[in-house]
């Protein structure tokens, strides 16, 4: 049975519970880092670039279209933002990928009432950092060949107004894929399995995908989205997602 997005987004909230509890609080700390100085930098370039993009936007849009200035504009500056954050979360996701591993194996065995080791295994990351980021690798490319014809969308007019919609949900399906993929991995799945996993739930994934896109372009809640959403998408694939779930 198809589950309702919101359960999806139920559990980002819960994953950003998770991560305040006691045993896991330790195995938070590499993520939220990479996470607040990679965002810092998104913020920064994109007020930077802000100016430049309105410039630019003004050469795009033609006279006869001036009227609808105030439809076009909140639409682009939203596809913006979320463009320059999307990108972001890519990039502190590459990075942080041996330790969200981690973090999504500590928060299972959590969740299954099983004892947490003391450390964080940085023999255990080294080990992994070659495959792990390899498969880091492959994602951002699939997420990347699939960017392509969604940008495409914004040049070809009066689809372009519903382009920002369309790269919303893109955005939200490929966060939930990256975001899922931490605990699946973990358990031996591989990319296309995973894939398939999700489109047996795609409302529950969608949910979950477009919680953390909005909040992903929140200030300051933005630097907590990686590590609750690696929680929370480890808990959605113990008890939604997983053909045997953990009780």
């Amino acid at each position: 049975m198809a589950t309702p997005p919101v359960a999806g987004a139920l559990y980002l909230i819960e994953g950003m519970r998770l991560i305040t509890k006691p045993g896991l609080r330790r195995f938070v700390v590499a993520p939220l880092l990479v996470n607040v100085l990679v965002f810092s930098g998104a913020i920064y370039y994109g007020v930077s670039q802000f100016q430049h993009f309105l410039t630019w936007m003004d050469a795009q849009i033609p006279s006869w279209l001036d009227w609808l200035n105030w439809i076009l504009w909140p639409l682009l500056v939203l596809s913006l933002v979320i463009l320059v954050f999307y990108t972001f979360s890519l990039v502190a996701n590459l990075i942080a990928a041996p330790f969200n591993g981690i973090l999504a194996e500590k928060v299972e065995l959590y969740l299954a009432g099983r004892p947490l080791s003391s450390s964080a295994g940085i023999k255990e990351i080294l080990i992994d950092l070659i495959p792990t980021l390899y498969d880091e690798t492959k994602k951002v490319l699939f997420a990347l060949a699939w960017a392509v014809p969604f940008l495409i969308l914004f040049l070809i007019p009066g689809i372009n107004l519903a382009a920002p919609v369309l790269w919303f949900l893109y955005s939200a399906w490929m966060l939930t894929l990256q975001y899922t993929d931490y605990a699946m991995s973990n358990n031996g799945l591989k990319f296309r399995e995973i894939r398939a996993r999700l489109r047996s739930q795609r409302l529950m994934g969608l949910g979950f995908g477009a919680a953390a896109a909005v909040l992903t372009m929140v200030p300051v809640l933005n630097f907590l989205v990686m590590p609750s959403a690696v929680a929370g998408g480890t808990a959605m694939w113990v008890k939604g997602l997983n053909p045997a779930p953990q009780r």
